[in-house]
């Protein structure tokens, strides 16, 4: 007669070992082993989302599971990577139903299928609360084709990818600052859109993506490629229901930051390039300014050419 499973193993078993993939030996052994395509480098990244922080206690837990893979496979888009494989860190109150697990792992499920990657292996601990959870994902790129936040040059071409500001405007709809009646701007926060499959390498000469604010994320990479930024404030591309919540919501939607959309420094002549890559990709691709010579700073230009004032560039963790 066997002895029956330790609840935490019971609770992997019952949720998460159908999302392991190739490398994560069942879920069943201390570490997986990964190897990597021939030829090919590895990135990995990882983030961390904690509940009344990066989302909403109440949120539906496919979302959460959604969301937390999404901003990760987000960074690999930052990188033109190919998403590989991914381990976890669950940490939950004692309390947390067995609904909440299912519902989580559902919605990983969801996206493993979406996004071609699959479980390794991870940890679940328990916590006073609130629920945290971690995410490292991997990946893997042609030598030398990942674009760094340094690489920038004087005159090179500022790209966003899809819409900026739906994320931060939608939060503001989930504490109810805000109206969202097509359901555009809730939906956009509680699930992003990474822009996997956006073929950068060899064609960005910097890029990251946006989670912390447009105009914030835009200093890393002045501060790293040591160069100056201007931002034309009237070329950053808005959704309707983004421009619908009017001008007094602009500043928000420039550093409120949850796009995960990718952001990029295009010299010009690989601005071609950029858009035959984006139209391959179905994704929507805006040019939004430039670099220049100058200590790092971000200048953002409104409709009448002067300086927006802004106090704040972004979400701080601190």
């Amino acid at each position: 007669m066997s002895a029956p499973l330790p609840a935490e193993f019971a609770l992997i078993a019952r949720h998460f070992r159908q999302l392991a993939g190739p490398g994560s030996r069942d879920l069943q052994d201390d570490a997986a082993v990964l190897a990597p395509p021939p030829g090919r480098e590895l990135v990995l990244t990882c983030d961390a989302m904690v509940a009344g922080v990066h989302f909403l206690a109440d949120d539906p837990p496919d979302l959460v599971g959604r969301k937390l893979l999404r901003v990760n496979l987000s960074d690999l888009a930052a990188k033109g990577a190919v998403p590989l494989g991914y381990l976890i860190t669950v940490s939950t109150p004692r309390d947390t139903p067995d609904a909440w697990y299912a519902g989580f792992a559902d919605g990983l499920r969801q996206d493993q299928l979406a996004y071609g990657i699959t479980l390794l292996g991870g940890d679940t601990t328990s916590t006073p609360g609130p629920i945290s959870l971690s995410l490292t994902a991997i990946g893997h790129v042609a030598p030398g084709q990942a674009p760094q936040r340094a690489g920038a040059a004087a005159g090179d071409g500022i790209w966003v990818t899809g819409t900026i500001g739906d994320g931060a405007l939608g939060l503001a709809v989930a504490r109810g600052r805000l109206a969202d009646p097509s359901g555009h701007l809730l939906a956009r926060y509680r699930l992003p859109q990474p822009r996997i499959g956006l073929a950068i390498g060899g064609i960005a000469s910097a890029g990251m993506d946006v989670s912390d604010g447009l105009v914030q994320d835009l200093g890393h990479i002045c501060r790293a490629s040591h160069l100056a930024a201007d931002i034309d404030a009237t070329a950053v591309p808005l959704s309707e229901p983004a421009r619908a919540a009017g001008p007094d919501w602009l500043v928000a939607c420039l550093t409120g930051g949850d796009d995960y959309e990718l952001l990029l420094a295009i010299p010009p002549a690989q601005e071609s390039a950029l858009r035959r890559a984006a139209q391959a990709a179905g994704v929507a691709v805006a040019r939004i300014g430039a670099f220049r010579p100058g200590a790092p700073e971000v200048a953002v230009h409104g409709d009448d050419g002067r300086n927006l004032s802004i106090a704040k560039g972004g979400w701080s963790h601190f």
